[in-house]
Formats: C-alpha cells, sequence, structure tokens
C-alpha cells in the first residue's frame, strides 16, 4: 500500500473522477452513463460474477434468450472501451479515504493504485451452492425464479432448502406447475411455525431424505434427469432452485464503514449513494430484487446522480461573481 494520505500527495496519472469496481450489469451501466456524461472513469472488474453464469439472459428487453451471460458482459464492455472507459482486470483489495475539503479516495489494486473523487460499489454477491451431487448452474440448477421460473412451466421442479425462502419458493413456483418437491437434503427446517403450517397446506411434496446421486436427461444429456435419494426411491426432475441464502462481496463496503441493512444489503438512497460521502452502491449488493433490467437502472441513476455532483456548470451567480465574471443583464 503506497503512504498517500492526503490529497495533495495524488499522482495526476492515477486521478479519476469515478472508479466503478465490479464489472455486473450494474457497474457497467454506471461506468457507461459517467464515461458518456464526460467524467473520467475507470471501471475495475475481477472478471466472473452470477452474471456470467448464465447459459441464457432472460427478461432483458432487446437482447435474445441465446446470448449467454459472457456475451453480455463482453458487448457491454466493449461498447465502455468504444467511449473511452479505462477497463482494468484487477481486482481492489483497500480503498482509502484521503484527507481533503472534497471526497476524494486511493484504492488498491493488485496492481495498481487508483484515485477517484467517487467511488460506487458493484461487487455483489455469490449465491450459497449445496453440497453435490448437483447439476451443471443453468442446466437443472438455479437460484432466480423470476428469471427461470417460466423455464420450467407444466414441469417437475425442485427447490432446495430448509429456510423460509425455500419454502416460499416452492410455493410460488406452484403458479409455473403442479409437480414441486421441496427437498430438505437431510436438513431440519429452519422456517418459521407459521411457514411450517403453510407451506404443508399447499401441494407441495417435501422429502427429507439426502440425494444420493444424480441422473441426466437421456434426451438432453447437458440437462439433469433427477435424483435418486438415500431411502432408494428416484424423482425425474426438469430442474430447480437452490435457496441457501447469499453471501455478499462487501469487504470493501465494510472496510469503509457503509451501513447496511438487516438483510446483510447496503443501505442507499434512491440514487445509490451510501452513508459515506462519495461512495455508491449498485447492483446486488444493494436492497431490492436481483435483476440485469434492475441493476441497468440502477447504475442509470447512480451515474446521472453523481454527473450532477461533479460537473462544472451551470454555477451560480455568487460562484461566478467570485471569479470576477460580471452578470449581464439584459435591457428592453
Amino acid at each position: 500500500m503506497t503512504e498517500t494520505n492526503t490529497s495533495a500527495d495524488v499522482s495526476e496519472t492515477s486521478q479519476y473522477e469515478v472508479v466503478v469496481v465490479g464489472g455486473g450489469p450494474g457497474g457497467l451501466s454506471t461506468a457507461l452513463y459517467t464515461t458518456r456524461l464526460n467524467h473520467d472513469t475507470a471501471l475495475v472488474d475481477r472478471g466472473g460474477g452470477r452474471a456470467a453464469m448464465m447459459m441464457d439472459t432472460h427478461n432483458v428487453i432487446g437482447v435474445t434468450e441465446e446470448v449467454s451471460g459472457v456475451e453480455f458482459l463482453k458487448t457491454a464492455k466493449e461498447q465502455l472501451d468504444h467511449y473511452g472507459t479505462d477497463l482494468y482486470q484487477d481486482v481492489v483489495t483497500e480503498v482509502e479515504p484521503l484527507e481533503g475539503d472534497e471526497p476524494l479516495f486511493e484504492l488498491q489494486t493488485s496492481s495498481e493504485t487508483l484515485h477517484a473523487e467517487r467511488v460506487v460499489l458493484a461487487t455483489g454477491f455469490n449465491d450459497e451452492r449445496p453440497e453435490p451431487p448437483l447439476p451443471r448452474t443453468g442446466r437443472g440448477l438455479h437460484y432466480c425464479l423470476q428469471c427461470d421460473g417460466y423455464m420450467f412451466r407444466d414441469e417437475s421442479v425442485y427447490v432446495m432448502g430448509h429456510n423460509d425462502t425455500a419454502a416460499y419458493v416452492a410455493m410460488i413456483m406452484l403458479n409455473f406447475t403442479d409437480d414441486v418437491d421441496l427437498l430438505l437434503r437431510g436438513d431440519e427446517p429452519t422456517w418459521s411455525d407459521e411457514t411450517d403450517e403453510l407451506i404443508r397446506a399447499h401441494p407441495v411434496d417435501i422429502i427429507e431424505d439426502e440425494i444420493e446421486r444424480m441422473f441426466k436427461d437421456e434426451e438432453e444429456p447437458t440437462w439433469l434427469g433427477g435424483f435418486e435419494f438415500a431411502d432408494g426411491t428416484s424423482r425425474e426432475y426438469k430442474g430447480g432452485f437452490a435457496m441457501y441464502g447469499s453471501d455478499f462481496n462487501a469487504d470493501l463496503v465494510d472496510q469503509l464503514g457503509c451501513e447496511r441493512t438487516d438483510d446483510g444489503t447496503v443501505a442507499v438512497d434512491e440514487d445509490g449513494r451510501t452513508s459515506v460521502d462519495g461512495i455508491f452502491a449498485v447492483g446486488d449488493l444493494t436492497p431490492g430484487n436481483n435483476q440485469i433490467p434492475i441493476a441497468m437502472g440502477e447504475g442509470a441513476k447512480a451515474g446521472i446522480a453523481i454527473n450532477k455532483e461533479l460537473r462544472t456548470f451551470p454555477k451560480s451567480l455568487a460562484e461566478l461573481k467570485g471569479e470576477g465574471v460580471e452578470a449581464v443583464v439584459s435591457e428592453d
């Protein structure tokens, strides 16, 4: 870590108005807006992430289903490069506020030291994965009901998990199909008594036994066919959802002391401002539904808000007079 600790010591070559940390849909959208609104912007992305895992892109108007997450993100980065965003394939390990009258931050990556007037955290989270045996993600193992529920209309579906979220996802899936199993995999339910009464009143089969093995679909070998359980029974499934919670990539959030909500997300205002002046957060780090279009909208709003904070013009009359500019008054 460099010993730089005051804004007066910052090198011009590493100075940006905006540094976005994270290359998912939210971070990419923020960088697109700030770049096109004429602010020097860098985006630091380690690669991977939830969007990159998508086999197909769903619910993004104008983007066809056969576009993979990798293709989606690649196209977005090509757009940013075209407009002049500096792209770093790297990991930000530390963010430190520098002393000064205006917000200024030093970001340390594995190979660079960057400085920014505004920092946007878009580091998202990782879905907690259950233990194997499991099908391939996107080919029978899914995490987002809003994204993928449509895929399983009138199909046999499982939901893995033992908490309230798993129980409610199983009940919601009844809107798509009448063949839904809730797989506890040997765990005791941790849902509330109220949820227990509710889930058992719905036409959902609760399977308590652990999974012994997985078998693939004979017609589509890349897809799940079903599971065999410890009691010797087998059940066929087109696919399903694992509901074991989220692991937020929030090291930088906690370094900076940004306020978090009870569910672990970062508390933000309607434009993505956190409790720390100059720090914004967008995408899966923030409260609400974890959807690409929503993250993109959050990124756009944050970019516009940052522009309003950083742009030079228009200046007030008081500022102009302080610079020795006389107001011109028109006479009729």
